[in-house]
């Protein structure tokens, strides 16, 4: 066996070049010009169809029409879609019923899970492995389609509005990542409370909750974009078309191509109405600025709140 002495220094392989030209390296100007290229492309590309359909809801109805479909950029801009749409009473009820539904929907399965996540994260807590064991069977054998709709039948939720949120009050792979999140959280504070006198839902509110404001700030995310973007369960649960949420009347009037009729699209006196090109358009941005709106908000919480509580746990 033989020793390298100081006097031998060991010799490294040079670094290779991942280069495509020959001669350049990834930080020389002509490679970030190349990336900052690919990148502009990526983000026209993306943006492009977002900005025809922006664009198609507030062109003027002449313009589609010669168009004969969508306008990348209006000459006009008019408001004629959305307010043919929204007075028309079919889509204003439509956006009540998943703002509703999104709200109460987010409210109920934070309060569930986060009390679902706090309990499997306390160990010693009764019926700990079970219920987590229960928890993650449903990961992976899901019910079925007509098991579920069999229960909404028994429970008597066929067209209400709870049958948008009870089957998916509660998502296993949500309460995991809160779980794992809170486990991260020193148990020195918790004995510390505990001591002094502090209940589990002191400890709870006061304590676990404000240090973890990124994860349940993040989950409330995922809960509001599923809530807003199911339309399967209403599709299945909801017969009466006056309690369809935004996303139903998306896939009606837009993924199907059905024509909207005149009691539910109201042009103002004297206009026409606008072309099915236009009211297409307007539903999609009506579907999707709240989401829009929101996310902004709570993106920067992204990777605290879920990688994190995820990889550590």
């Amino acid at each position: 066996m033989t020793t390298l002495s100081p006097s031998h220094p060991v010799r490294r392989r040079p670094r290779r070049s991942y280069s495509a030209v020959p001669g350049e390296t990834p930080g020389s100007p002509p490679w970030r010009a190349a990336k900052s290229l690919l990148l502009l492309v990526c983000v026209v590309l993306v943006l492009l169809p977002f900005l025809a359909i922006l664009s198609t809801s507030l062109a003027h109805p002449d313009q589609v029409n010669r168009a004969g479909g969508y306008v990348l950029w209006p000459d006009h801009v008019t408001l004629a879609a959305y307010r043919a749409l929204l007075s028309g009473g079919l889509v204003s009820r439509a956006m009540l019923v998943s703002v509703g539904v999104t709200v109460v929907g987010t409210g109920l399965s934070l309060g569930c899970s986060v009390s679902l996540a706090y309990g499997l994260s306390r160990p010693g807590s009764l019926g700990h492995k079970p219920v987590l064991m229960m928890l993650l069977m449903t990961m992976l054998f899901a019910p079925g389609v007509i098991p579920g709709y069999l229960m909404i039948k028994e429970l008597h939720l066929i067209n209400s509005y709870w049958s948008l949120i009870l089957p998916t009050m509660i998502n296993a792979f949500n309460v995991i990542v809160l779980r794992s999140f809170f486990m991260n959280i020193p148990r020195e504070l918790v004995d510390a409370a505990r001591i002094d006198g502090a209940s589990e839902l002191s400890i709870l509110c006061r304590i676990v909750l404000p240090l973890s404001k990124a994860s349940v700030a993040v989950i409330g995310l995922f809960y509001a974009v599923t809530y807003w973007n199911a339309f399967f369960n209403a599709l299945l649960y909801i017969n009466d078309a006056a309690k369809w949420p935004m996303q139903m009347v998306l896939r009606t009037y837009v993924v199907n191509n059905s024509a909207l009729g005149a009691g539910q699209v109201n042009a103002a006196a004297g206009a026409p109405i606008p072309p099915a090109p236009s009211l297409q358009a307007a539903i999609l941005v009506l579907s999707v600025v709240p989401i829009v709106l929101i996310y902004p908000f709570l993106q920067r919480h992204m990777n605290k709140g879920v990688m994190v509580g995820a990889v550590k746990g």
